[in-house]
């Protein structure tokens, strides 16, 4: 069943591609429970352990007992309207098509919902097929689009928030990790998972590398100038795409953050000084390293002379 399934998206990739994205927009929809959801559910974590820490009294335990919010997980509770608390039914919550149907507003209290979510579905599955479609049918695709759905929930968070989760960028990296112990010669020769001595490197020489840049900043500035998510991220595309990336990877990271920083600056007034997140920049950049590294790499030495 399996072998026959392979040959028919062999053979048909447009049916394949077609399903790939199909799928994106369901995943698409989940990663938006994840970019809203998790931020909240680490933020009562961490409330809750320095209360513990600091060793509340009875009473004040027994007060913030009575005042804590209800349990939240990715799947508890159901979605609801944040306004009216009304539950979203199953057919509201169709990717894209409900909030098109709805019009952008909830169907009880008629409160706006965000274009974010749509513009999230959208992009999971635009980017899920684009994956197939460069991939093709093989555990290269599947590797590529679980590095696509981790960079794109990461990027929400990050954008939102200022945080990449060590609950995603650590799973990332040793997923990483982990899909290059098979070594699999049709993976490895598209780009995705590498050999394990490559991943190992990667991850490595990512995390320090940033590590280092940190610090280095921080002695010469007094300032902060990235987060320890950065280094985690950096390391899990080092792990997947394996260390001769990096330095396109932060090329390219750098290069779209300024554009689009200095952009932002010049069409929003943005304060040249507020921090911005990085790991949108570092995701943008893996992506397109992920597709196209390899091509940009040659293109580059054999422009500069340095490959015939």
């Amino acid at each position: 069943m399996l072998n026959e399934i392979a040959t028919l998206f062999v053979e048909s990739p447009g049916l394949y591609i077609g399903i790939v994205a199909t799928f994106g927009l369901a995943i698409g929809s989940f990663l938006n429970v994840v970019i809203y959801r998790l931020p909240i559910m680490l933020e009562r974590e961490w409330r809750d352990q320095a209360a513990e820490f600091t060793s509340c009294s009875e009473t004040s335990e027994t007060q913030s007992a009575n005042q804590s919010p209800p349990r939240m997980t990715l799947s508890e509770p159901r979605s609801a309207c944040p306004v009216c608390g009304t539950q979203i039914t199953a057919w509201q919550n169709i990717p894209v098509v409900s909030w098109i149907f709805l019009r952008g507003r909830c169907a009880t209290c008629k409160a706006k919902i965000s274009a974010r979510y749509p513009v999230v579905e959208l992009a999971t599955a635009i980017l899920s097929g684009w994956v197939a479609w460069h991939f093709g049918f093989g555990v290269s695709a599947a590797c590529a689009l679980i590095v696509t759905w981790f960079l794109i929930a990461l990027t929400g968070i990050d954008i939102d928030h200022q945080l990449l989760p060590d609950s995603l960028t650590l799973p990332l990296m040793w997923g990483g990790l982990l899909a290059a112990l098979p070594g699999d010669p049709l993976a490895i020769a598209s780009g995705i998972p590498v050999q394990l001595h490559e991943a190992v490197i990667g991850a490595a020489a990512g995390y320090l590398s940033l590590w280092l840049v940190f610090h280095a900043f921080r002695l010469l500035t007094g300032k902060e100038g990235m987060g320890y998510g950065d280094f985690k991220l950096f390391a899990a595309l080092g792990a997947w795409l394996g260390w001769k990336m990096l330095p396109l990877i932060i090329i390219l990271a750098a290069g779209s953050g300024a554009v689009i920083g200095l952009t932002m600056i010049a069409m929003r007034g943005r304060d040249s000084a507020a921090p911005m997140p990085f790991g949108p920049y570092l995701a943008i950049a893996g992506f397109i390293a992920m597709l196209y590294g390899s091509s940009l790499v040659d293109s580059y030495l054999r422009v500069s002379g340095l490959r015939h």
